[in-house]
This record gives C-alpha cells, sequence and structure tokens, in this order.
C-alpha cells in the first residue's frame, strides 16, 4: 500500500510539475507569465532598474539557470557582455544556444541599425542591427507567437493551453496598440532627440524622427563640442523633446533642455524600469506617453 501510494505521488509531483523558464529581461516574463500562465514558473536574471547591456554574473543567478528547463533572451547581443559566463558556470546543457530549450526572440524582428562596418571606432555598435525593439508594442505579439510555439514544442501536452493563452493575449495587445496609435496620432512634437539609440523602433512606428543622439557614438560619453553642436540641431530644427532613459547620466539632458528650452523625458525601456511600469499594459502605455509629453 505504502509503495502504491509513493508511485501515486510521484507521479502526480510530475503530471503537474510547472516548466521552469529563465528570462533576460522582464518585458520577456511578463510575456511568458501571459502565455503559461500557471503552467510555467518565470524567473527574470536582469533587474529592469539597471543598464540592460550590463548585468551583474551573481552566484544566485547562476543557481537559477542551473533549475531551468528553458531560458529566454533578447537577442541582437544585447546579453553579450554578461550571459555567455553565465551559462558556462551554470553549466545547463539543455538551455545552452542551438539546445531546444534556449530560445533567442530577436529572430521573428526585422532588425533595424545594422550597420556596415563593426569597429570599436563607431562606439559599442551591435553587428546584428538595434537590439532595443522590446519598446516597440508592435514587436509583442511576434514575440508572444514564438514563446507559444516554443512551450508548445517543449511542453507539448499543455500546447492547448499555451494557444489558448495566446489568444486572449493577442486580443488584449491589439487593442491597446489600437489604442496608442490613435492617441500618438495627435501628437504635435515630431522631432526629438534622444540620449542613446533606445527608441528607434517605437519612434518610428509613430512616424516621429530623431535628429540626434547625446552620445557622439553608442556607449561613448558625451563632448562639450558634440553637446554644442546638438544644441545647435535643436535650437534651428526647434526641437522640444529630449528622450532620456533611466540608466544614463541625466546631468548632460539636463544641460542642453536649459539651453533650447526643450523638456526631458524619461522613458521607460523595460516593465519595472520606472514607477507606474509594473504590466506590460502600462509599460507600453507609459512609453507613447513619454514619448509625447
Amino acid at each position: 500500500m505504502k509503495k502504491i501510494l509513493l508511485i501515486t505521488l510521484l507521479f502526480s509531483s510530475t503530471l503537474f510539475a510547472k516548466l521552469n523558464v529563465a528570462t533576460t529581461y522582464n518585458y520577456l516574463a511578463k510575456i511568458t507569465e501571459a502565455i503559461g500562465g500557471d503552467k510555467v514558473k518565470v524567473t527574470c536574471l536582469a533587474n529592469p532598474k539597471l543598464d540592460p547591456h550590463f548585468v551583474t554574473p551573481k552566484p544566485s543567478l547562476i543557481g537559477k539557470l542551473r533549475r531551468e528547463d528553458l531560458l529566454i533572451i533578447n537577442g541582437g547581443q544585447l546579453e553579450i557582455g554578461w550571459l555567455p559566463p553565465l551559462l558556462k558556470s551554470a553549466n545547463n546543457a539543455k538551455i545552452n544556444v542551438g539546445q531546444p530549450g534556449f530560445l533567442d526572440v530577436s529572430g521573428v524582428i526585422e532588425m533595424m541599425d545594422k550597420p556596415h562596418i563593426v569597429s570599436r571606432a563607431y562606439g559599442g555598435v551591435h553587428p546584428d542591427g538595434n537590439p532595443h525593439f522590446a519598446l516597440d508594442i508592435y514587436s509583442v505579439i511576434p514575440i508572444a507567437k514564438l514563446i507559444t510555439l516554443k512551450l508548445s514544442i517543449i511542453d507539448g501536452a499543455n500546447s492547448a493551453t499555451y494557444r489558448a493563452n495566446l489568444k486572449v493575449f493577442e486580443e488584449k495587445i491589439e487593442k491597446l496598440t489600437q489604442t496608442l496609435k490613435t492617441q500618438m496620432q495627435s501628437c504635435p512634437n515630431r522631432k526629438v532627440v534622444q540620449y542613446h539609440e533606445l527608441f528607434n523602433y517605437t519612434i518610428k512606428s509613430y512616424n516621429i524622427e530623431s535628429k540626434g543622439t547625446i552620445e557622439p557614438l553608442p556607449g561613448i560619453t558625451p563632448s562639450s563640442k558634440h553637446t554644442m553642436k546638438l544644441i545647435n540641431i535643436m535650437k534651428t530644427e526647434g526641437i522640444k523633446t529630449i528622450l532620456q532613459d533611466a540608466y544614463h547620466e541625466h546631468k548632460t539632458a539636463g544641460f542642453i533642455a536649459d539651453k533650447t528650452g526643450a523638456k526631458v523625458s524619461i522613458v521607460p525601456h523595460d516593465v519595472g524600469s520606472i514607477d507606474g511600469t509594473d504590466t506590460l499594459e502600462d509599460f507600453y502605455t507609459m512609453v507613447a506617453k513619454r514619448l509625447c509629453p
């Protein structure tokens, strides 16, 4: 009798065990939770309030990766500076690049800003193109469909649940997308300056034009000469909006704003990166609002 009970308990724990999923960023965690529902347990590796290019490889992250069945990354080499050492130390073969438990969502994105020449002389360029597509709400559904497919492949027993959750999720995101599109059509500020080229995808979707960056090159600290040149461009073009992320220094943007009469708008780069962005819906609503302050 005890043997039968033990077998039953072991079978039940296996049958109802959740799929362990790690995501590199919070927006991926939220999408995965929406699709996976109660069939998945999601862990996010990066702190959304910090620079997504740099994540400290803490021992706790290594421990998390050792337990995961699936790893979902942004890709576009956004994680190239911090994820490989973690994967090597975790020694979890099933979530290594190229294995069934690994998913790079950049594969469904038409990447912008692909460099013709890859050289440090051009700053911290990404060879695959601009990896900051997460800020564009139009990227969400293609990514959600890819995650649904991957979950269905590695957990076929729950594929019907994942597909049903995707349908509900799609309807919610499509409705929000249309609402934000309508709101942004009345935005009077169609020219902006940004600190780092974080916002290229979403400003393109909303027909906003970036006229320059505070960084002279990606990852390069702004110089006095470049800053003054940018001030002159803003005065000539009548640009009154500076898009600033949460994690770069804010002093230069404030100086430029003082000299031009522009407004510095802090735009979130991930879910939870600033107050009031703890859900996907709140995040994309805030992005649109801050693009047109």
